[in-house]
């Protein structure tokens, strides 16, 4: 994700993620909740929890994203 980038707030009905963050740095949204993320950093995404995060560094940030089951833009809720 380059520098100042962030994705669409959203949810998925059926599908659990991880982000494990391998690069860079940002502000994960989670429900309700917002946090720092860096380099080396998991989060866990269960189904029908809004998420969003946002590259907040100068570098691109980079992210490991598991889904279980596999991503479909058919589970996928945009929220903005």
């Amino acid at each position: 994700m380059p520098a100042g980038g962030k994705t669409i707030l959203h949810k998925h009905h059926l599908t659990e993620e991880i982000y494990h963050i391998t690069d860079g740095s940002g502000i994960m949204t989670l429900g309700s909740e917002e946090f720092e993320v860096k380099k080396g950093d998991n989060v866990c995404i269960s189904p029908g929890t809004p998420h969003r995060i946002q590259n907040t560094g100068n570098t691109p940030m980079k992210i490991l994203c598991c889904c279980s089951p596999a991503y479909s833009h058919e589970d996928t809720e945009l929220l903005e």
